[in-house]
Order: structure tokens, then sequence, then C-alpha cells
């Protein structure tokens, strides 16, 4: 079975590096219907309303409300936080004149690592689908969080591509 690539792909050319050559940029985010603003809003409207309905019952003699009503916003509000610690996580792989550099983003800490372009590795880390493993000099870094792992072997050969320089 013939394999059949993608219509698109993942790098976005970013301008010229010193020696005239084209830089190459991939950049893999998470894909985050909310933004962690929005998220903050949906929160404050959630509490509102939420304590508002709370806060009837409790006149009307139905004291218990309140407090569980409380306890729910403050576990709601701990789930948001999880949510928007890693909502702006991504990895960023550049590949401009002899280096290659990867910059993994988790929870606003951030990773970056950089390669000589003749020698480093972009291979698979177990099998099809898996990370791929960026290695090169005695390190070694995992790509692909934010990406398929049906399109992962895809990235992996657009990325060996780009670093033979064709």
């Amino acid at each position: 079975m013939p394999h059949v690539s993608p219509a698109f792909r993942f790098a976005t050319a970013s301008g010229q590096d010193g020696q005239g050559q084209p830089a190459v940029q991939w950049l893999l985010k998470r894909n985050c219907s909310v933004t962690p603003a929005q998220l903050v809003w949906l929160y404050v409207s959630l509490c509102v309303l939420s304590l508002g309905i709370a806060g009837f019952f409790w006149s009307q003699g139905a004291t218990l409300v309140m407090p569980f009503a409380c306890l729910e916003l403050l576990v709601v509000g701990a789930a948001f936080s999880a949510y928007a610690r890693h909502a702006t996580d991504g990895e960023r792989i550049v590949l401009q004149g002899g280096h290659l550099v990867v910059e993994l983003e988790s929870a606003g800490r951030l990773e970056r690592a950089e390669f000589n372009r003749q020698w480093v590795r972009v291979e698979p880390r177990c099998g099809d689908g898996s990370l791929i493993e960026v290695s090169g000099q005695g390190r070694s870094v995992s790509v692909g969080r934010h990406v398929r792992p049906d399109l992962r072997p895809a990235l992996a050969r657009e990325i060996r591509h780009a670093l033979r320089g064709c």
C-alpha cells in the first residue's frame, strides 16, 4: 500500500539566517478551545450564578446549600487552574544555519536544546506513532506531543528533509 503524504506541511519559513539560508520553523501547539482569559470570565460568571442561587436558597432556610456551593466552586476553580497552566504548552523547532534549536514549554517552564545540524538524528522513540526523538552530541529531546500520532512520521520526515537541505 503506497504511503500518502498529508496535503499540508508543518513547517513555515521564518526569514533567512546570517548566511542567506532560509530558516525553517515548526510550531507545535496544544489545541485549546478556550484561552486562559476566557476561562477566567467563565469562572467568574459561574461563581456569580452559583453563589446567587445558593444565596437565594440560604435566605429561604436551606443553610447547607452555601457551603456545598463554595466547595463546588473551589473544586471547579482547581480544575480550571490546571487546565489554564497547560493551555499555552507547545514545542518550537527552528532550523537556522548550522543549528537545530528545540524549545519545549510545559506549564510555563521552558526547556531549550540546541543541536549541530550535521550531527542530529531524528527518529521515532519506540515505533510508528510514538514521539519523535531528536538526538545528537549526547543529548536527546522528545517532540511531537501536540501532533496526532498518525502524523508524527510525516513530521519526522519533514524535519529530516529540512536537515538535509533539500
